[in-house]
């Protein structure tokens, strides 16, 4: 199995037309996701490499089945345009898009979870299930199926990791990408708890970062309810108190938010938590070993 997108995922990308939109989805076709529309107001009925174009989303689900949609437009349109898919119908909602004021972000939050609609992102790198889909502007070629389920906020220490994993002779049922803005749609915990579910999961690797307290909730409901072994990495020990480091939401605010705050409350929680990717990588590696020994 899988989780969130897979051979059944029949994909439509809002900003198709646009140079971003086009370049990752068809990159996301070649890989062998069914993309089926694309979507740009006032361009219905154009083509993008064969792929048809129409004004709305409710189009390319009624006409061409599409069941998720990929956000690829500008910020100030971002949440206009998951709101869109969310009244559409489709089951799943990925939004790529950087820089989504997070009031927008509050409502369309809201709007996803009361219609049941799953929410990932924004300014996220997507979910990518090897060898069935890939959603998003995650490099595949970095990852093999396997047995570890990989959930994080940073796209490029995923990479490194799951580059790792693959020299290692190990693959991943899924990689899901939540984002690191302040709100996103879906945490730590909606995904630790998909992957719990899913049978062909044996290992899941969280990768974190400082700001909030994502993380620290995360552990506590490991502890709780994840049965499963789960290896961490935390981005952000040298990181100076009070500046934004690369995503919106990593900013250490006063003791709040630290990664050894972090690191220490997974650890408490029986999370082993590498010092490196590299050696979350090994970590996963020797988990894997002991459970299989």
């Amino acid at each position: 199995m899988s989780v969130i997108v897979d051979k059944d995922t029949k994909l439509v990308v809002s900003g198709l037309t646009g140079r971003e939109g086009r370049f990752h989805g068809l990159r996301n076709r070649d890989y062998g996701t069914d993309l089926v529309a694309g979507v740009t107001p006032g361009k219905g009925g154009e083509e993008v490499d064969g792929v048809p174009v129409f004004d709305k989303i409710s189009e390319a689900v009624t006409e061409r089945g599409a069941n998720t949609s990929m956000i690829f437009v500008p910020a100030r349109f971002a949440s206009s345009a998951i709101d869109e898919a969310i009244e559409a119908g489709v089951h799943t909602v990925i939004a790529i898009t950087e820089h989504v004021p997070v009031h927008d972000m509050q409502k369309a939050y809201w709007k996803a979870r009361e219609a049941g609609v799953r929410l990932i992102g924004p300014n996220c790198p997507g979910v990518l299930s090897p060898g069935k889909a890939n959603v998003g502007i995650i490099p595949a070629q970095f990852f093999d199926a396997g047995k570890i389920g990989v959930v994080s906020k940073s796209g490029t220490l995923t990479y490194q990791i799951g580059n790792e994993l693959k020299q290692a002779g190990l693959g991943n049922s899924s990689i899901v990408g939540i984002g690191g803005d302040p709100i996103v749609g879906s945490d730590f915990i909606d995904i630790l708890d998909l992957y719990e579910a899913d049978p062909e999961t044996e290992l899941i690797v969280m990768v974190g970062e400082i700001g909030g307290d994502a993380e620290e909730r995360a552990a506590e409901h490991i502890a709780a309810s994840i049965s499963k072994p789960v290896v961490a990495y935390i981005a952000g020990f040298t990181a100076p108190p009070g500046k934004q480091m690369g995503h919106a939401g990593a900013i250490i605010s006063g003791s709040s938010g630290t990664a050894e705050a972090k690191k220490t409350a997974l650890e408490a929680k029986g999370v082993a938590v590498g010092k490196s990717p590299t050696e979350t990588a090994q970590l996963a590696v020797e988990v894997l070993g002991q459970q299989s020994a």
